[in-house]
């Protein structure tokens, strides 16, 4: 039995869904840089960046809103244990306090799907470490954040392994 092709709409859908999730370690990023709260920065986020002009016409990726919403409003949720799983899968000198504060963001919007959607576990390793490649492209961190993720995606979702 061969395998389908997923439609051009799937593939919009997804596309749309990696562009939410890069937004919202961004935007989880600058709540805690900046000490903003959650409205402000979601406001900001959906009248500034989605579907912004970058460079002479070309539009930055246009980012699922519901998808990006719902991220920030689970990480801000549940962030306390978000925060307990990621240090646990965390060596013990390295608490999520000492870590580069964008991938306290990234691991704070991975574990709000992990946590509080329905996002395949597996899913969600595989986008946030594009997420990492982002932000990181010449660096390890895609391969930290994978081990990571890893291990708080077992914790919260060990019937998916």
């Amino acid at each position: 039995m061969r395998k389908r092709e997923p439609s051009a709409a799937t593939l919009k859908a997804r596309q749309m869904k990696s562009a939410a999730r890069l937004y919202a370690v961004q935007a989880l990023f600058q709540m805690e840089a900046s000490g903003q709260p959650l409205d402000k920065v979601r406001r900001e986020f959906l009248d500034h960046r989605f579907g912004a002009e970058i460079d002479e016409g070309e539009a930055m990726v246009d980012g699922d809103i519901d998808h990006f919403s719902a991220v920030m409003e689970q990480a801000v949720s549940w962030q306390a244990r978000i925060d307990q799983m990621t240090d646990r899968a965390l060596v013990e000198k390295w608490p999520i306090a000492r870590i580069d504060p964008v991938l306290r963001a990234l691991f704070r919007a991975a574990g709000a799907e992990l946590v509080a959607m329905d996002t395949p576990p597996k899913v969600v390793i595989v986008e946030f470490c594009d997420v990492a490649r982002a932000f990181f492209p010449e660096g390890k961190e895609a391969s930290f954040v994978n081990a990571v993720l890893d291990h708080m995606a077992r914790e919260a979702k060990p019937e998916a392994f």
